[in-house]
């Protein structure tokens, strides 16, 4: 089975190794990759707080245990992960590794171990550390690219001025720059300067001036975390939070159900399809759990100029 919008799809392997099994993980890899996709997405502290030691690394494993299962499948796969978001002390979730540069040189060969790679395709930065100077962070990541262990930079959960800040870095620097963004975002938003349950990154969300920044800056583009808000979409068991609560929702969610209904399709498979076709176009992290989620997102329709019309001036 080959899918229009695997290409574009990211897996997210979040809770691969821990809350979903060894076999489960290893049947949505290889059903995303025969349905065309090619990038999987994991990080050094996935999923720390699922396991009983309070220290990551699973997902990463079972990534690793898959590829060696499946000799010559690495070739054409893009593998990312990250660091910076590791408990300092597992069981201790009041501190984190953070980005200094002994942290990053160091966690980068575990992740590299446990994966099983020589080189790892996209190294984020997971979250922010203002405890350790710009500059130091962006020799340190630019360092890996530098001697080949790298092949590109990303950065999560940032600030747009700072990420700004590294790119000028690395420009001085004359190492490579981010040339990533992975924040969260959705057809629809929740009302301004409300903190959604459950996401306690303060720079997470896709803002209007992240837009205008991935549009003036052809070298970037960003992949969207959690695109289906926890499957409140699709499944009534799952409301929308309070925050998304507003007039705006109502008139999108009424537009994406119209254009979904006109389709045939879940108004989740909807979603997909308008932020990989809008502009700029967005990556989603799709965080299957079960293959039936996976095939879901494999199966998001194309949507018409029309379509994306109607979607687009709902607000």
């Amino acid at each position: 089975m080959t899918s229009w919008i695997a290409p574009h799809l990211v897996l997210g392997t979040m809770h691969f190794g821990t809350k979903t099994d060894g076999a489960t993980s290893f049947a949505l890899m290889d059903r995303y990759v025969d349905a065309g996709g090619r990038t999987l997405d994991t990080a050094n502290c996935y999923a720390f707080w699922a396991n009983p030691t309070g220290a990551g690394g699973q997902s990463e494993q079972t990534i690793g245990a898959w590829l060696r299962a499946n000799a010559g499948i690495r070739e054409g796969l893009t593998i990312a992960t990250k660091v910076g978001q590791e408990p300092a002390r597992a069981g201790d979730f009041t501190e984190w590794e953070g980005l200094a540069p002994d942290v990053i040189a160091t966690q980068f060969e575990r992740s590299r171990e446990r994966l099983g790679i020589d080189v790892v395709d996209v190294y984020w930065a997971h979250g922010e550390d203002r405890s350790t100077p710009m500059p130091d962070v962006v020799a340190a990541l630019g360092s890996l690219v530098a001697r080949g262990k790298v092949s590109r930079l990303g950065v999560s959960n940032h600030p747009t001025w700072r990420v700004e800040q590294a790119r000028m870095l690395a420009a001085e620097q004359g190492v490579e720059p981010f040339t990533a963004l992975q924040l969260t975002t959705s057809y629809v938003r929740p009302r301004p300067d409300t903190q959604v349950p459950g996401k306690d990154h303060r720079f997470g969300f896709v803002s209007d001036e992240t837009i205008d920044y991935l549009e003036t800056h052809d070298d970037l583009e960003c992949w969207a975390y959690s695109p289906l808000i926890q499957g409140a979409y699709d499944r009534d068991d799952r409301p929308l939070p309070e925050v998304y609560d507003h007039p705006g929702t109502t008139r999108r969610l009424s537009a994406l159900r119209s254009v979904a209904d006109e389709l045939g399709a879940q108004p989740g498979q909807v979603v997909l399809s308008w932020l990989v076709q809008g502009s700029p176009s967005m990556r989603p992290i799709v965080g299957a759990s079960s293959l039936e989620q996976l095939d879901a997102a494999l199966a998001a329709p194309q949507l018409s100029e029309e379509h994306m019309a109607r979607l687009d001036s709902a607000r």
